[in-house]
């Protein structure tokens, strides 16, 4: 325990970095799906002399500016303080392996914030070649910040075996490109991508539907041109999400195959939950895509487009939430447990103790209870809570001391067979550290 826990009463830590991530994730993706759809659009413009598009590109232009410069850079930051507090241990992990990467990551950062301030302000100021070049610089930025992000996020699925292999060596570093290029890279960047496109064309229909209603055609034009930016999700996803799976670990893919298996019983994972919901909501949206923003693109309004949005957000939430949970029980796979415990640290710990290095016990009430209360910090509150979200009061109401500790020495074994093995990490600690967790939680089982 090198770090102070963070709690979040009720919540959870884990849910505040979620509740970040989904709405930095809708306004980072359409950043780059967007930096596309500028230059493209103002492409097809002058191309086809439809310079009537041109004010309500800008107009647009003005929307991307103020939502990914000013909301995409706060949820960001906001995203490493969340992270930097709820896993401290993950955090360090990413920092020291990444330097480079994360160096890479803001030099085309600040290019892409200065560019797209630069197109939103040039508008009318210079001529169309050049407005144009300054769109596609900021399109090539932005598409090199997900190039680089990607191997970051991957590396915490997939890891890759030269980068295990000098975990805990100190030599981690220079295996750098073995990490950063890891199985599922190349898979989630392209998975990534279409998505980005989807998201250019949701934001689109957003402003798009907000137009004049006595320039019915000009509006009818934009609402199909960004419908079209949907397409290529609908026909790729499927294939790359089975490409993706395919380079997911075996035993994160069990996970999947199980929920599938037994949908006749009514027996779901909630991986399996979660990608019923990606499918249904991804299905909903291509029905209002194709009859109100296609079929009725006159007709189609700020309710139709908001309905996209909201349909889009709730997807993006059930994948995000898909990827995490196929992590369990890690939070970089096969090195580090989603509790911020290292694999090979565990028996050191069973041996020397877990509480042996640390500085977090507090010296109030019983001594086994504050030991107790400082492993259950440690090592269970990364994904439970007391009384909110996977609530331990709920869970162990109606267990006696003698079911708790039953339960504790099945984790704190960690057998293969055992029902928890595949989404619990191990409980570390010595047989006293054990016992005064149970302790503990015997406490909490009366409320």
């Amino acid at each position: 325990m090198n770090y102070p826990f963070w709690n979040v009463p009720y919540l959870g830590s884990g849910w505040v970095i979620g509740l970040i991530a989904i709405f930095h994730i809708m306004i980072s993706h359409f950043a780059v799906g967007g930096g596309l759809y500028l230059p493209l659009t103002e492409r097809k413009a002058l191309k086809q002399g439809r310079r009537e598009w041109l004010e309500p590109l800008r107009a647009h232009s003005r929307f991307f500016l103020i939502l990914t410069g000013v909301f995409g850079a706060v949820s960001g930051v906001g995203i490493w303080f969340a992270i930097g507090l709820a896993n401290p241990e993950a955090t360090s992990t990413l920092i020291h392996n990444f330097v480079f990467g994360w160096a890479i990551e803001w030099v085309f950062f600040l290019v892409e914030l200065s560019a797209a301030a630069v197109y939103y302000y040039t508008w009318g100021r210079v001529s169309d070649e050049l407005h144009l070049a300054v769109g596609w610089v900021y399109a090539v930025a932005s598409l090199f910040t997900l190039v680089i992000i990607n191997g970051i996020l991957t590396f915490m699925l997939t890891p890759g075996a030269a980068w295990l292999a000098v975990a805990g060596t100190g030599q981690e570093a220079s295996r750098f490109w073995e990490a950063f290029f890891n199985p599922t890279y190349w898979p989630s960047l392209f998975l990534r991508t279409v998505v980005c496109f989807s998201l250019a064309g949701v934001w689109a229909l957003v402003t798009s539907s907000r137009m004049e209603e006595d320039r019915t055609e000009l509006k009818a034009q934009l609402v199909r041109w960004s419908a079209k930016w949907l397409v290529p999700s609908f026909i790729a996803l499927p294939f790359l999400l089975a490409w993706y799976l395919y380079r997911v670990p075996a035993a994160q893919r069990e996970l999947l195959s199980f929920g599938m298996s037994t949908i006749g019983t009514g027996m779901f994972t909630q991986v399996t939950r979660t990608v019923l919901v990606i499918v249904m909501t991804s299905a909903t949206i291509a029905g209002v895509v194709y009859f109100f923003a296609w079929r009725s693109a006159r007709d189609f309004g700020f309710g139709h487009a908001l309905s996209i949005l909201v349909l889009a957000l709730v997807t993006t939430a059930a994948a995000e939430y898909a990827r995490e949970m196929l992590r369990k029980p890690y939070v970089i796979g096969e090195h580090m447990y989603s509790n911020g415990v290292r694999n090979y640290d565990v028996a050191r710990f069973n041996k020397d103790g877990y509480l042996t290095h640390s500085m977090w016990t507090s010296d109030k009430g019983p001594e086994n209870l504050a030991r107790g209360q400082a492993i259950f910090r440690g090592e269970c509150m990364a994904c439970h809570t007391v009384d909110g979200y996977r609530s331990m009061t709920r869970l162990l109401a109606g267990r006696d001391r003698e079911a708790i500790g039953s339960l504790l020495r099945i984790l704190h074994e960690a057998k293969p067979d055992s029902p928890y093995h595949a989404f619990m990490p191990p409980l570390a600690g010595t047989p006293q550290e054990v016992s005064d967790l149970g302790d503990y939680l015997a406490t909490l089982s009366k409320r």
